[in-house]
């Protein structure tokens, strides 16, 4: 028998259009390893609904792989002295991976292949993103910073390589390695158990992936308009299923590149965003940590830490106790579901930065915790996009206006939905009840006037 393979498993939870998995199962017995390592990821580690999202991902994959008569090695710990000391223990000939673009996994991959004996290699694979980040440049050959260009230049290769299948058999070693439990790592939560909001939401897995792009067929037509409707969701919800890997962008490209419609024009867009942002991050490793842009902002924010009145800001915010129904409803689904309509996300976020000066990172962190999708790069370019210090973003002098959002976009029953004590406002008075109509629910923590008045004061002084 031929030397084992093993295939080094983070997100890229999917036993169809998986290279690193395809490329193994060709050349040997295969040896799937998931190695859960917290402590190099530092402050995004993954958060309290990512860890929900991973235990759910990893016990399918596991079942899929059980029907090959396969199944994942799970260890914790440091993941190249992790693979290195396995890699020696089975006698592997190669570690199979697909390439990752945050910055700890890309040093993790550097570590592991420095730390590799002779007889192991570590081969890496790309197929998580349309194009390999940094593979789409400029006329003088550098990578694009600015989103538009890069978008047109990314369309004028398209399609996406083509779609690999699952592997036709995947051999097992002679012995297997001892695993971990999963259900001993504690990536569900149990005291209190907050999660089962997700549970209800989502289905998880590979094959719910492909049944949720199987009824987005029917439903991208009408995106291009229908994305900014909440309480329609016209929205193709398969961010999640993108983040860990559980399918493919070429697959769900596709899947739909014959559609001749305004709203596929536009999710394609939202597919290159998502390149977009690995792009980003493989240029300044620190994107989602630093402000791209100089401004002083000691002066611009507010910090919650320094203070206990901007700290309760920050936790209304965070409770979706704003009095802005339009953002209490978008922070309350996202506690909910883990999950945020993406228009909500943009008024949410806006709101937090604007209305409240409080400082990006700490949206940045909160998402980083409560999303299922919370991806280093998406999460980090967008709220960057939205604080007007980014590398491309939207100008920080553009405010926007939550009451009047909700009531253009038509949120009223997005509203109810996640807001029950407005219930029974009328139509025309949700998106902004009078006090009179309000019950418990709370007053607003500042006018949009005054909100807007502060932080077009706090901009310029910030500027110099």
């Amino acid at each position: 028998m031929t030397s084992p393979q093993i295939v080094w498993l983070r997100r890229d939870l999917r036993m169809a259009d998986q290279p690193a998995l395809h490329a193994a199962a060709k050349a040997g017995p295969v040896v799937p390893v998931y190695v859960l390592d917290d402590d190099r990821a530092g402050d995004h580690a993954y958060g309290g609904a990512s860890r929900v999202w991973l235990h759910h991902a990893l016990e399918s994959f596991g079942k899929s792989l059980g029907k090959r008569r396969s199944k994942i090695v799970l260890r914790k710990g440091d993941a190249p002295q992790v693979l290195a000391s396995l890699a020696d223990e089975v006698g592997a000939a190669c570690i199979h991976a697909m390439r990752h673009y945050e910055p700890w996994w890309k040093i993790a991959e550097d570590e592991l292949r420095d730390a590799l004996g002779d007889g192991c290699k570590l081969c890496l694979y790309d197929g998580n993103y349309l194009l390999p980040p940094g593979s789409v440049t400029t006329g003088s050959g550098d990578p694009y910073k600015i989103y538009t260009p890069f978008s047109k230049a990314v369309l004028d290769v398209m399609p996406p390589r083509d779609v690999l299948p699952e592997p036709d058999t995947i051999h097992s070693p002679e012995s297997w390695p001892d695993s971990d439990d999963l259900g001993d790592w504690g990536l569900l939560p149990t005291k209190p158990d907050w999660a089962g909001g997700i549970a209800a939401f989502w289905e998880f897995g590979e094959a719910a992936a492909h049944e949720r792009l199987d009824r987005w067929v029917d439903e991208v037509g009408d995106y291009h308009e229908g994305r900014n409707l909440p309480s329609q969701d016209i929205t193709s919800r398969l961010s999640p299923y993108l983040h860990w890997g559980e399918i493919s962008p070429a697959q769900i490209w596709h899947k739909l590149k014959d559609k001749r419609s305004k709203g596929w024009q536009t999710f394609a867009k939202e597919l290159i965003w998502r390149d977009y942002a690995q792009n980003v991050i493989d240029q300044f490793p620190d994107y989602p940590r630093e402000s791209y842009r100089d401004y002083d902002e000691r002066v611009l924010w507010r910090n919650p830490n320094a203070g206990h009145l901007i700290a309760q800001d920050f936790e209304r915010w965070q409770r979706g106790m704003t009095g802005y129904p339009i953002v209490d409803a978008g922070m309350r689904q996202l506690w909910q579901t883990g999950w945020m309509h993406n228009r909500v996300r943009m008024i949410a976020a806006s709101f937090l930065v604007k209305h409240l000066l409080i400082d990006w990172r700490f949206g940045e962190q909160w998402f980083w915790d409560t999303l299922v999708d919370a991806d280093y790069g998406n999460n980090g370019v967008n709220w960057q996009w939205i604080s007007g210090t980014g590398v491309d973003s939207n100008m920080f002098v553009r405010i926007m206006a939550p009451l009047s959002q909700s009531e253009k976009f038509d949120a009223a029953g997005y509203i109810r939905e996640y807001v029950p004590e407005l219930s029974d406002v009328s139509e025309g008075c949700i998106h902004d009840p009078p006090d009179d109509m309000r019950g418990d629910y709370p007053v607003k923590m500042i006018g949009h006037k005054e909100a807007r008045e502060r932080a077009l004061s706090a901009y310029k002084a910030a500027k110099g």
